[in-house]
């Protein structure tokens, strides 16, 4: 709990690149747009927090697996993203 203000401030970091990131897909035309590089960068985000408020509780815990797994979910969006092609996939 004594981590709210620097969790929150994360949060909100990652709220505004994923806005920015989201806001220049939007306006070229490309797919994953706006509300989803915001959700990705959130997720992302609380994941990670979350991975190491859980592993200081847990000795020998290694909290680099949860963000392994969070890199290769990113590039399976990725590659989802381009093979998208208009309406059809």
């Amino acid at each position: 709990m004594t981590q709210l203000m620097p969790d929150s401030l994360s949060l909100l970091i990652a709220l505004c690149l994923g806005a920015v990131i989201g806001l220049e897909r939007e306006l070229s035309d490309k797919a994953a747009g706006l509300r989803t590089n915001i959700l990705i960068c959130v997720g992302s985000c609380l994941f990670s927090i979350l991975s190491r408020e859980v592993a200081e509780g847990v000795p020998g815990a290694d909290i680099t697996r949860l963000a392994a797994q969070i890199i290769s979910g990113i590039g399976f969006l990725g590659a989802g993203a381009i093979m998208r092609e208009g309406e059809h996939v």
